[in-house]
């Protein structure tokens, strides 16, 4: 009768868990998925790259709200079997309540290794190959992301300015400036303008107009024209396409750290982290704070997983079980927001991180301790 009980508990906390968990992502992609339009509309990618982008963010969606959504759906379901009488099938049974917070610490292990895998793994894997569509991708949608009477800067080394653009996509009065190497320049200037291809290649076809253009020694040759074709299909945008700390594997996240603190010279430490991405003594506070996102918050899963569990050190028939219910959600709150806050204060000082690394494991053993003390020496009284 107690397995089938455990596994009636087991199935309530998940399946609630993760309902709510997958919905919760998905409406928060939905908000985040609008904003990355400008994807489309401010960058002139096409529509391919924009739904791959957006998908690709999900795995990051749910590993940031993974720990909070834990919390509530224990919390919630405990309140909900108290309120419905169902834990006093727990203990008529000669279920004990220190069995019951074994129980969560075994599967809060389980889920809290989910987690790990989620951030260390799927997560940078799923935001390098987001990024990798961007570097890959080319500018389609040019006449998306111009503005009239703007200056538009998404093209890397070209600046437009349109002064009206009409209903069907056509320029008026344009000007378009492109850097050159050593500082020389290429000022453009047209009365008309209209997108079109050739060779499906995108062009900027101008009307009427001329073209300066810098050279050595300071001086400018000026060409005048009735018709010119602006290629279009060389050019990069300013997106930033590079790989990001956080897009870094987890492997070579170690080995940076590794390298960090076992070569403290810095001309042997640059000899040996030349080859990983972002490694280097500058953004080395940046490598360990993406350490703590992913190996040291999911650890902060146990300890989340047995605050709601203050719940059952009182019946909801004692007068304090109101103010029991909203301390033991406050804590949890509280606890989920210094995980995420304590991030501010890593540095590259070993013993400050590893005091900081160690408060998930320090605070798990005093709860489990507090509980495994209370009703453990209840039990023996009775």
């Amino acid at each position: 009768m107690k397995k089938i009980l455990f596994r009636k508990l087991l199935y309530d906390y998940l399946s609630f868990f993760f309902i709510t968990l997958i919905s919760t992502a998905i409406v928060i992609w939905i908000f985040q998925a609008v904003n990355f339009l400008d994807i489309i509309v401010e960058d002139g990618r096409d529509y391919f790259v924009y739904i791959s982008y957006s998908i690709l963010n999900f795995p990051k969606i749910l590993s940031k709200i993974f720990p909070f959504i834990l919390f509530f759906s224990l919390f919630y379901v405990t309140v909900k079997y108290e309120f419905s009488n169902e834990l006093i099938i727990f203990w008529n049974f000669g279920v004990h309540k220190i069995s019951v917070i074994k129980f969560i610490c075994k599967i809060s292990v389980l889920l809290m290794l989910t987690q790990i895998f989620l951030t260390t793994i799927i997560v940078p894997n799923s935001q390098d190959l987001a990024r990798s569509f961007l570097r890959t991708s080319e500018v389609n949608f040019f006449d998306n992301f111009i503005k009239q009477q703007k200056f538009n800067d998404t093209i890397k080394g070209v600046t437009i300015y349109v002064d009206k653009k009409n209903r069907n996509g056509n320029l008026e009065n344009l000007y378009l400036k492109k850097e050159i190497e050593n500082s020389q320049f290429q000022i453009t200037y047209a009365k008309k303008g209209e997108f079109s291809e050739i060779n499906g290649k995108p062009i900027l076809i101008l009307y009427d107009g001329a073209t300066i253009s810098s050279g050595n020694e300071d001086s400018l040759t000026n060409i005048s024209f009735s018709k010119s074709d602006y290629s279009l299909s060389n050019f990069e945008t300013n997106t930033i396409t590079v790989p990001k700390t956080q897009e870094i594997s987890s492997i070579k996240l170690l080995k940076c750290i590794s390298y960090y603190f076992k070569f403290l010279d810095t001309q042997e430490f640059d000899s040996k982290s030349n080859l990983i991405q972002n490694c280097r003594i500058d953004n080395m506070s940046n490598i360990l704070k993406e350490f703590y996102k992913r190996f040291i918050i999911p650890l902060y899963i146990p300890l989340l997983s047995l605050i709601p569990f203050f719940l059952i050190i009182s019946s909801k028939e004692n007068s304090i079980y109101q103010k029991l219910r909203l301390i033991t959600f406050v804590v949890g709150l509280t606890l989920v927001i210094l995980s995420e806050t304590i991030i501010r204060f890593i540095s590259i000082s070993l013993i400050q991180n590893f005091i900081l690394f160690s408060f998930p494991i320090i605070f798990f053993i005093s709860v489990y301790l507090y509980f495994y003390l209370k009703f453990k020496f209840n039990f023996i009284k009775r």
